[in-house]
């Protein structure tokens, strides 16, 4: 194999793949990046074995050839070259890779191609009608819920539920579930729900741009996307996920409209009193004042803010853990926020006051029982 390329080109297609490459692994090869080099083109290959990227690399091809070479290695030296350095890479029989630079030459041992992963084989793919838009909205409001135990691996996704006219994602950690649909969907070849896994989903929001035309398929255990020549893979999450529908409270009677900087705000300066542990804070409505309050015993320390808003209903003390309720305030993405409440044990609901153009979000928070 020998390939001349920028030393630009480089550099973004190895930090595109680095994404897909683990930290640590149990198989040395995995920390490579594969050089393809065909007539027809240079195609960089890197995988965790979950995720793989496929990307492009615009080169002038001298010889064919293929070979894994140490992604880090490699990505490191291009970062300290000159923005207008060339970079020729070259590769022996013996796996010995030459690095040719405008100011020096490297010499780095790779591995042979054969031992490098295949790509996945995609069954039965069909299309998947989604814009970058829908997409990106979908990531964005639903992957901060998702959950990090792997005991559950149905909760460490997003489930997508592509309907003929709508299409909806959900994510949950049992203390907190979110609900984002968007209705100027339409279907394509693929009707159903699927599991994507959270890693996926944060590598697409690195690389989707606003309007970009991107193609998204669904096979047996498989998605793909296609984004700008680059091709992603990834397994799916093969768990049922829980019947969320039976979980969002359909009679809470009691309402509170606040301001969400306001509230938010308030959150953020009270929880800095509360137990490191528990992060416990109080919301303490009436019809005359809203609070929102701390105590920590170890600390002998405990905070208390008083916020404008509208509350209709019985008095009402109920408990939160401050980062889950942070987080929810965080993504609600409107002015003002509406928060629907039964009892100080039952799930609340936060809405947006006004709703996204042809979107419609659902945030659940399941409150904590206050010590006495």
């Amino acid at each position: 194999m020998k390939i001349s390329t920028s030393k630009t080109e480089l550099q973004l297609a190895l930090q595109k793949l680095s994404k897909a490459t683990p930290a640590r692994s149990t198989l040395p090869i995995l920390s490579s990046v594969l050089f393809d080099v065909q007539e027809s083109g240079t195609v960089l290959r890197a995988t965790d074995l979950e995720i793989t990227i496929v990307a492009n690399l615009p080169t002038s091809i001298e010889k064919n050839g293929s070979i894994a070479v140490p992604l880090q290695t490699l990505l490191d030296v291009t970062n300290e070259l000159p923005e207008s350095a060339r970079i020729t890479l070259s590769s022996d029989e013996n796996n010995k890779i030459e690095m040719v630079t405008d100011v020096g030459a490297y010499d780095i041992m790779g591995k042979p191609a054969e031992e490098f992963p295949a790509i996945p084989e995609v069954d039965n793919r069909k299309s998947v009608g989604i814009s970058s838009d829908a997409l990106s909205g979908l990531i964005r409001n639903t992957s901060f819920a998702v959950s990090r135990d792997e005991l559950k691996p149905a909760l460490t996704g997003v489930l997508f539920r592509f309907g003929q006219a709508e299409l909806t994602g959900v994510a949950t950690d049992g203390h907190r579930l979110v609900r984002y649909v968007r209705n100027d969907y339409q279907a394509d070849e693929f009707l159903g729900d699927v599991i994507v896994p959270k890693k996926f989903l944060s590598l697409l929001s690195s690389v989707l741009k606003v309007d970009e035309p991107i193609q998204l398929w669904m096979g047996d255990n498989h998605m793909t996307a296609s984004i700008n020549g680059d091709t992603y893979f990834t397994r799916i999450i093969d768990e049922r996920f829980p019947d969320f529908d039976s979980v969002i409270p359909k009679d809470n009677d009691k309402e509170l409209i606040v301001d969400r900087n306001d509230i938010l705000s308030a959150v953020r300066r009270v929880s800095i009193f509360s137990n490191r542990s528990t992060h416990q804070i109080a919301l303490r409505l009436s019809s005359d004042q809203i609070k929102i309050t701390t105590e920590d015993p170890e600390k002998s320390s405990k905070a208390e803010e008083q916020i404008n808003g509208e509350y209709s209903g019985d008095e009402l003390v109920i408990g939160y853990n401050a980062s889950y309720l942070k987080d929810i305030l965080s993504h609600a993405r409107n002015d003002k926020i509406n928060i629907k409440l039964k009892t100080a044990i039952s799930a609340a609901l936060f809405h947006p006051i006004e709703d996204m153009e042809n979107e419609k979000l659902t945030m659940l928070l399941m409150p904590i029982r206050l010590n006495d």
